[in-house]
């Protein structure tokens, strides 16, 4: 692929799994000389108490390609909670993205040339939950991240798919509004 990749965005749910595991991913994908390049460099540099931006490593000293930045949706407040988003799920996000690699949605010869910023949600509860499932998180936010990617590559869901269907979906969340439930 010789194309440009100048910014994609993509996002992925996937849940069902034991407590406090599902992972919420969101993705922007671009070249490191354009957008997303700059927009990572500065959130690198602007670190912030409570949402600390690292790099998604598979361990201390190695960092995956494309270079991969992890931001924290949910202000963190407790170590417990740190340690978990700081390992197990920055592990995940890192093996996410090489399995995106060697999928092909990412192409290996643009590794090096793009850069994605992801936008973490992890479930609080995993600051208190007792038994916490580290095997069931790990694999959940790895094939979350996978999947935000590849739709963030392939620009899914594309804008027919979204005409054709949005009277059909209904966001859960409003549902509940409806249902008086929250």
């Amino acid at each position: 692929m010789s194309e440009r990749i100048i910014l994609r965005t993509g996002e992925s749910l996937v849940a069902g799994g034991p407590p406090f595991t599902a992972a919420e991913p969101e993705v922007v994908i671009g070249e490191l000389d354009g957008p997303v390049g700059t927009a990572l460099a500065t959130l690198t540099g602007d670190q912030t108490k409570g949402h600390t931006k690292v790099f998604a490593i598979l361990n201390t000293d190695i960092q995956v390609r494309p270079v991969t930045l992890c931001v924290s949706k949910v202000t963190v407040k407790d170590n417990r909670y740190t340690n978990i988003l700081m390992g197990t799920v920055q592990a995940a996000i890192a093996n996410g993205v090489l399995d995106a690699v060697r999928a092909g949605d990412i192409p290996k010869e643009k590794c090096n040339d793009l850069g994605i910023i992801c936008s973490v949600w992890l479930n609080p509860g995993v600051a208190t939950a007792d038994n916490l499932d580290h095997k069931a998180l790990f694999d959940i936010h790895r094939k979350a991240m996978a999947q935000a990617i590849a739709k963030a590559m392939a620009c899914e869901p594309s804008i027919d798919w979204l005409l054709e269907n949005q009277e059909n979906i209904t966001h859960k969340y409003y549902q509940m509004g409806l249902d008086g439930k929250i």
